[in-house]
């Protein structure tokens, strides 16, 4: 996903709870569902970053000598003014652009909704 097209903030900012628990009902199940998208962002972001990375390693382990590439600090550089795995994942939640589902709520194949109270 592109992250650099995302309207999201670089640094915190104030949020109105009863935005957030709109679409949801409960701000705490809004909160976890926040949380594990930020969670998929970072590793998808730290795959990435690894991968470009990958490029510039070595194959021989000097600790003595380090060899630093001006591409890979731009690279670094690019990925550390990207905002953070949360603010992402807020800005993403609160345009609509997150998909859950809750399985306390989901209905078994073959039951009726009168079934499950």
């Amino acid at each position: 996903m592109d992250y650099k097209s995302l309207k999201a903030p670089q640094s915190t900012i104030t949020r109105d709870m009863s935005e957030l628990d709109a679409k949801v009902g409960n701000v705490y199940e809004s909160v976890a569902i926040i949380a594990q998208r930020a969670n998929e962002i970072s590793v998808e972001l730290k795959k990435e970053l690894d991968s470009k990375l990958q490029d510039f390693t070595l194959p021989q382990d000097n600790i003595d000598e380090v060899f630093e590439n001006r591409e890979q600090i731009e690279i670094s550089r690019y990925y550390e003014k990207l905002p953070k795995p949360t603010l992402l994942a807020t800005q993403e939640f609160i345009e609509g652009n997150i998909y859950w589902r809750d399985p306390a709520n989901t209905v078994a194949p073959g039951t009726s909704a009168e079934n499950n109270i």
